[in-house]
């Protein structure tokens, strides 16, 4: 995984409730088993028309709005359990996604491949929509260390918990895999002393 410590970027502005991950990521497009391509069909059937052509109305083919910065409403990754919806979050282009509440196995599954899933409270998630609404461009500056996330152009800022072994990972760059084998040293400083 690539490291995370900060990244200020402007956002791309979901304001819906209860995205599920079937709306994330539709399950017919489950067939792949690697991670890559997913970003493509990322709310396919929000993004698309039937005959694939895109619908202007969503944030996501609005020119106006980019950024590594999804930001979206309430109880956001409900439904099942894919792992596909992080995949395709991140294979889009987002490094960050910012709601008032997340469902656990989402959010784990989120920092599992890499993607920071922030958890802010209402009125603060309500101000990153004030702030966007009134400059498409209005950025967020979100710094892992401090575990804090800032809207540039006010100065506001929240903090956000996150549970420490997985900020090291993401700090670091490490999947679980590579987090044991940067212990190893310390496995076998162990194993020789209990000889």
């Amino acid at each position: 995984m690539k490291k995370f410590t900060k990244l200020t970027s402007a956002v791309v502005p979901l304001n819906i409730e209860n995205i599920d991950t079937d709306q994330i990521i539709p399950a017919r497009f489950l067939k792949a088993t690697t991670r890559e391509g997913f970003g493509e069909n990322l709310f396919r059937d929000w993004r698309y028309n039937g005959d694939n052509t895109p619908k202007p109305e969503f944030v996501m083919n609005n020119p106006t709005y980019s950024g590594q910065v999804l930001v979206a409403g309430k109880n956001f990754g409900c439904g099942s359990s894919r792992e596909h919806a992080a995949w395709a979050i991140q294979d889009a282009g987002f490094d960050v996604v910012i709601s008032s509440f997340f469902a656990d196995i989402f959010k784990g599954n989120a920092l599992n491949n890499g993607l920071l899933p922030i958890q802010v409270s209402e009125e603060f998630l309500a101000q990153i929509f004030k702030a966007v609404d009134s400059n498409p461009k209005s950025a967020l500056a979100v710094d892992l260390e401090n575990q804090t996330v800032t809207i540039v152009e006010t100065g506001a800022q929240e903090s956000f918990e996150i549970n420490p072994y997985k900020k090291s990972c993401l700090i670091n760059g490490y999947d679980d895999i590579d987090f044991i084998l940067n212990q190893k040293q310390l496995i076998k400083e162990f194993e020789e002393g209990r000889g």
